[in-house]
């Protein structure tokens, strides 16, 4: 009788579990499976036609089996390049059929092995870049999930317009950053990235093709944003825009103490004085996180006013003589990393292991929390990553699956962290150390933001996603009924 594929071991495109080894043929264009040791096929199952392709060399698995952080390597047996959304829906059903698990994979930019499958499909979603057409009155744009936010930015910009929110950097994915919130310095004002998606084209975990929005199926539209692919892959999105300025004065604001810094973030955050805020802490010359830098932009025309020190500045406790001040283009502010990211690459450091922790606490335990994690943190436990804190508005963050702390001002904690990967007692050291630090914010009412390495159990994963769990369980059961889709998070 015809066995059915394992999900494990597979190299080479040829998976072989007790009884049964697997393999494509590429001739006849088939999966096979056939009864280790007897010499005859006991099955063929027929992958459709595609107008992209399916590749099971082992460059291509093997670079599809890591991701940034370089910590955890799963190996799939084929990847999916899709030449069109119909790749998608039938590989997803053939996949179903099969009970092979899928994930997509965008910039390959997740660290805990997120986008990654033992024995399955990976799809690519980089060729699924179309950014729609934009004129100069549009109020969205509808733009492929593999579409990088850089290009998406580029785009609008030709027509005096911006998404409103990005993250720090922009060469990610829109479906990736989708599909765990999207944060970044404006997210005070505006939301994160997955507030301001006004409709998804998603191909769910059953292989149908839809289209969801907050008023067409709704409950699917709430199960994909920040809902970590679990019920569909995120083919397109639609987004918001809104008028761009021209030039960003760009502030950098030197603190010396916790409180004072963390308070005036708030401030900042509250009057909406500035168009970004974010914060930085460094070490200092004995090895101590205690250098403070708040970071700010404030928006000139035709997005906001002529940028006025006296009026932006008036009342911040910062120290006067350290203040740095920049005048730049508004793309050129918002890919400012874009140096540091080729200076790393440059190094061999882009390719070091990152074992990220990334936190939202309360505000009222962030300056204790905080505190007491900066305390203990060394250098070595850094590396050439950064720390951020800065604070966000919970009224702004309507997404049901984003979850936050239940305080009116919540702050981003992350440590960036940056290690050689061969090091492999230091990676599982700070993944302890993830843990330890999220079960230390999760005592006060804080949760994780999902772009990081903490290790989780599916009851955290329950505990994580709180009173919106069985909303997301329900969505699981109705448009991922074999439950294929997005293992490597461990939540179902």
């Amino acid at each position: 009788m015809p066995h059915t594929p394992s999900r494990r071991a597979v190299l080479r495109g040829v998976a072989i579990t007790g009884a049964v080894v697997m393999g494509f043929d590429t001739g006849t264009r088939s999966w096979a499976t056939t009864a280790s040791g007897s010499g005859s096929g006991s099955g063929l199952a027929r992958v459709p036609a595609l107008d992209g392709t399916l590749v099971m060399d082992d460059a291509s698995l093997s670079a599809a089996s890591d991701d940034y952080g370089h910590i955890v390597h799963r190996r799939p047996v084929a990847v999916l390049r899709p030449g069109s959304v119909r790749d998608v829906v039938a590989m997803v059903r053939f996949c179903n059929t099969h009970r092979l698990p899928v994930a997509p994979r965008g910039q390959g930019h997740a660290t805990n092995g997120q986008a990654q499958v033992e024995g399955g499909l990976v799809v690519e979603t980089a060729t699924l870049a179309d950014i729609g057409p934009v004129g100069p009155h549009s109020t969205t744009v509808t733009v492929g999930a593999g579409a990088r936010w850089s290009e998406v930015a580029e785009a609008a910009l030709a027509h005096g317009l911006t998404p409103p929110v990005f993250t720090d950097y922009l060469e990610l994915s829109v479906g990736g950053t989708l599909s765990v919130g999207g944060f970044g310095g404006m997210t005070h004002r505006h939301g994160a990235q997955v507030d301001n998606v006004t409709g998804l084209q998603v191909v769910t975990g059953a292989g149908e093709f839809t289209d969801c929005s907050p008023t067409r199926h709704p409950d699917l539209f709430h199960a994909v944003l920040a809902g970590l692919g679990q019920c569909a892959i995120v083919v397109g999105a639609t987004l918001r825009l809104v008028r761009a300025p021209e030039t960003v004065r760009h502030y950098l604001l030197p603190y010396d103490d916790l409180e004072t810094f963390l308070d005036d973030q708030r401030l900042l955050v509250q009057e909406e004085r500035f168009a970004y805020v974010e914060g930085q802490v460094s070490a200092d010359a004995d090895g101590v996180f205690r250098v403070l830098t708040l970071e700010a932009a404030a928006y000139g025309p035709p997005a906001g006013p002529a940028p006025d020190d006296a009026v932006l500045l008036r009342g911040l406790r910062h120290d006067p003589a350290g203040v740095e001040r920049t005048d730049r283009p508004y793309y050129d502010f918002l890919d400012r990393i874009a140096p540091s990211v080729e200076a790393l690459k440059k190094a061999g450091l882009w390719t070091y292991a990152h074992p990220w922790l990334n936190l939202l606490l309360p505000g009222r335990a962030a300056a204790a929390v905080t505190g007491d994690l900066l305390d203990a943190l060394t250098p070595g436990d850094v590396g050439p990553g950064i720390v951020l804190v800065y604070p966000v508005l919970r009224e702004r963050l309507t997404t049901p699956l984003l979850r936050t702390p239940d305080d009116p001002v919540p702050y981003l904690f992350a440590v960036l962290r940056t290690t050689p990967p061969e090091d492999t007692a230091t990676v599982d050291r700070l993944l302890a150390a993830n843990r330890s630090a999220y079960e230390a914010a999760a005592a006060v009412g804080g949760t994780q933001y999902p772009v990081g390495s903490i290790p989780f159990t599916r009851a955290d994963w329950r505990t994580h996603f709180g009173s919106a769990w069985p909303r997301l369980a329900a969505a699981k059961r109705s448009y991922d009924p074999c439950g294929i889709l997005v293992p490597g998070q461990g939540v179902f």
